[in-house]
């Protein structure tokens, strides 16, 4: 997946049947291990390129082009779907919940308005339903990394394979 705008240049390589895998260049130090903690907590394989004329841009179309991979890459499978976890990390305990239902929506407590941002272009661009609720923390960093950790947790959890679709839309009406 690419996106290539006047403001930035961003590539992305999406497999979510991956091991955890990583190779992130940006010049964003802190995106870059956000987006590794991601990789490695939701066992996606990730590959990106990023580069931009400021922070703002390259977070919110690097978000853009990761969700768009994301969305290609569940290729229609039937999937767990949703999947709720909650995550400590040191001071911070965060709940992430997602819903891979194809009704994009983001609730998101996050004290960096940059994170704030890219949590809910990631959920716009792959059609996913998010929440994340900060339960307790004061350390910004904390925080931010233990939402992505709890993240790539729920997604990992919500990617699983199924033997069907979990919906009630196709079932017939009996009168």
């Amino acid at each position: 997946m690419r996106r290539s705008t006047s403001e930035t240049d961003i590539s992305v390589k999406l497999n979510i049947d991956g091991n955890g895998d990583y190779d992130i260049e940006c010049g964003v130090q802190f995106l870059k291990h956000m987006v590794e903690t991601l990789a490695r907590y939701g066992s996606f394989d990730i590959s990106m390129m990023a580069s931009g004329d400021d922070d703002h841009h390259l977070i919110e179309d690097a978000a853009i082009t990761l969700g768009s991979a994301f969305r290609k890459a569940l290729d229609g499978r039937p999937i767990e779907r949703m999947s709720t976890v909650i995550l400590p990390m040191d001071d911070a305990l965060v709940m992430t919940s997602v819903d891979i239902v194809d009704r994009p929506y983001a609730d998101i407590d996050c004290p960096d308005h940059l994170y704030h941002h890219f949590l809910r272009s990631f959920a716009m661009s792959s059609g996913i339903t998010l929440h994340v609720v900060q339960i307790r923390g004061f350390d910004e960093h904390h925080i931010i990394e233990a939402t992505f950790k709890s993240l790539g947790t729920a997604l990992r959890n919500a990617v699983s394979l199924r033997n069907r679709e979990i919906s009630t839309k196709d079932r017939p009406v009996v009168n």
